[in-house]
């Protein structure tokens, strides 16, 4: 079952959404830094987490698949959201600066085809902020949030999908180690669960959080090459010529 763009907002409207929020807000904004100058695109449902970006970066772009649908963002002022195919998006080469994933690599069904074309828009250096959900984790076997729909990671498997892609982890976080329950307790000691986690690296987290750059070339094996043994003369040894 896919998520359409209203069951995202819904979500992202009720009081586990704000929790959520609040929570991989920080983890992404934390890696993100400052974006003054920058070109900045939101991937997936990102929007919710653009809003301090839009006010800095020089421009803000968030692409949304058909299969999910689109809303419009802002909402004031001028549009600046789209349906874009993920694998194919309508940008040229070393367009944006930064790009954020959410709600976006669970979801295709090619991920390689997908990273590969955020390789191609982003600029030599640029870094991409990826969230998804964790295989580990409580919240991607409970369909009733959205990270528990479509496909999730284990740490060892986007490193390798990284690598295949030509991008290099620079940082990486967890987030969400509270149960995905909706119950009014559980959301106010959200950030003792999430200190508590965090402080003990505990490998239930619901959401892996990664910041990782464009590498510009694929690294090449080095092999060790055997040399070829030098040949010397051998040494004979002749007897001495016996006196008379």
């Amino acid at each position: 079952m896919r998520l359409d763009v209203t069951d995202l907002r819904a979500f992202y409207a009720s009081p586990l959404g704000g929790v959520t929020h609040r929570l991989v807000g920080r983890a992404i904004h934390g890696f993100l830094g400052s974006v003054s100058g920058l070109r900045v695109l939101g991937l997936g449902y990102a929007t919710p987490y653009l809003g301090p970006v839009h006010c800095i970066a020089e421009r803000t772009l968030a692409f949304m698949p058909a299969t999910q649908g689109v809303v419009n963002w802002p909402g004031s002022g001028r549009s600046c959201s789209t349906l874009a195919d993920p694998t194919m998006m309508p940008l040229p080469e070393a367009a944006v600066d930064r790009v954020i994933l959410v709600h976006a690599l669970e979801a295709v069904e090619s991920p390689t085809e997908l990273l590969q074309e955020v390789w191609r828009i982003l600029t030599p250096g640029g870094r991409m902020i990826l969230v998804v959900p964790n295989r580990r984790g409580v919240w991607a076997r409970r369909e009733a949030t959205p990270f528990g729909h479509g496909q999730p990671y284990s740490r060892s498997q986007l490193g390798r999908l990284m690598r295949d892609t030509l991008f290099s982890p620079e940082g990486w976080a967890e987030t969400l180690y509270m149960p995905p329950v909706r119950g009014r307790l559980m959301l106010q000691t959200s950030g003792a669960w999430e200190r508590f986690g965090t402080a003990l690296s505990l490998p239930f987290a619901g959401l892996h959080v990664v910041d990782a750059t464009k590498q510009l070339y694929r690294p090449v094996a080095v092999r060790q090459v055997r040399r070829a043994a030098r040949l010397a003369p051998a040494r004979v040894l002749v007897p001495a010529p016996s006196p008379g």
